[in-house]
């Protein structure tokens, strides 16, 4: 499969010019329609009384949750069939080279499972906190956190379906554009997903909703707050998708991030049942294991993060 780069190539070879074509729309075209697939994935949220939460209901109930669900999978399969319209339409492009550029096939599973392994590097203070000291083993022993995803839609939201169809609208479906529109690399990745953290502005209103003690500047500071990791972690979903070209890769890389949370950086890491003595050892650990993790995952980011054979962006474009 070709990189994005062999195909502009090629779309200028078929037009048989001898100076390169100007790309099909600009960058500002491509961030206008990313703006507008993040508005058709959430708006509907506020159009029907079954999405729209309310003082009296709230979007953790089990059937906002799966009215939402709905909406947001027509939403990502409308963004994911204009996509590969024009993907058709302005670069000419075969069936196969556009189900690449979605990131949908081939699954480079290889690369998908080397990214999530990468991630995890970054969660080895929280995951040797899970295991260890609170004993997760003994949960996932009896498939507990497996099954507790399955039937609760609160989990099933955060782990499954939010993670697939935010990287089907965000990735798979937005990037394709900035890259034939040949929109600098950079602002591709650290850019674009302004909008990406913008879609969950929407949170401060359903949080007041229910919250509506908590002093309005808290409220805002908690949604700027998450404006900040949300940006940040679609920059690194960018690099990822780009990278690697597999939605599989970056839905599993989104739901584990989603299951992890953000790690603790300051504080004692503590067994409730333990000794003072103990706690300090877990503590030791856990930031040591915290700042290892981070240096053996900048150490391998490059490596352990590319694939020549389904990457988007070639080698030589980094």
């Amino acid at each position: 499969m070709p990189a994005l780069g062999e195909v502009l190539k090629k779309f200028n070879h078929w037009h048989k010019e001898e100076e390169p074509l100007p790309p099909p729309f600009t960058p500002s075209t491509a961030y206008l329609l990313l703006a507008l697939y993040a508005l058709i994935y959430f708006i509907p949220f506020y159009l029907s009384p079954t999405t729209r939460p309310s003082p009296t209901l709230s979007r953790d109930a089990p059937s906002v949750i799966r009215a939402r669900i709905r909406s947001v999978s027509l939403s990502c399969a409308l963004c994911t069939l204009t996509t590969s319209l024009i993907l058709s339409r302005y670069a000419s492009l075969s069936p196969s080279a556009i189900l690449h550029l979605l990131g949908v096939y081939p699954l480079a599973l290889i690369p998908a499972l080397k990214i999530l392994f990468l991630t995890a590097l970054l969660f080895l203070g929280p995951l040797y906190s899970y295991f260890i000291v609170e004993k997760g083993y003994k949960e996932w022993a009896t498939l507990l956190p497996l099954r507790e995803t399955l039937t609760e839609w609160t989990d099933y939201r955060n782990h499954i379906a939010g993670p697939i169809t935010e990287e089907l609208l965000f990735r798979s479906s937005s990037l394709p554009l900035l890259l034939l529109s040949q929109a600098p690399l950079t602002s591709t990745i650290f850019l674009s997903p302004i909008i990406f953290g913008l879609s969950h502005i929407h949170h401060f209103y359903e949080f007041r909703l229910t919250h509506p003690t908590v002093p309005i500047l808290a409220s805002l500071v908690r949604s700027l707050f998450q404006l900040g990791y949300t940006t940040l972690f679609g920059a690194y979903a960018n690099f990822m998708f780009l990278r690697t070209g597999s939605l599989v890769g970056v839905c599993m890389v989104h739901a584990f991030c989603n299951c992890m949370g953000l790690p603790q950086i300051w504080g004692r890491v503590e067994d409730e049942h333990g000794e003072k003595k103990q706690n300090r050892l877990w503590t030791v650990g856990y930031y040591t294991l915290l700042v290892t993790g981070a240096w053996v995952w900048y150490g391998n980011l490059w490596e352990l993060s590319e694939s020549a054979e389904t990457g988007l962006v070639g080698v030589d474009q980094w």
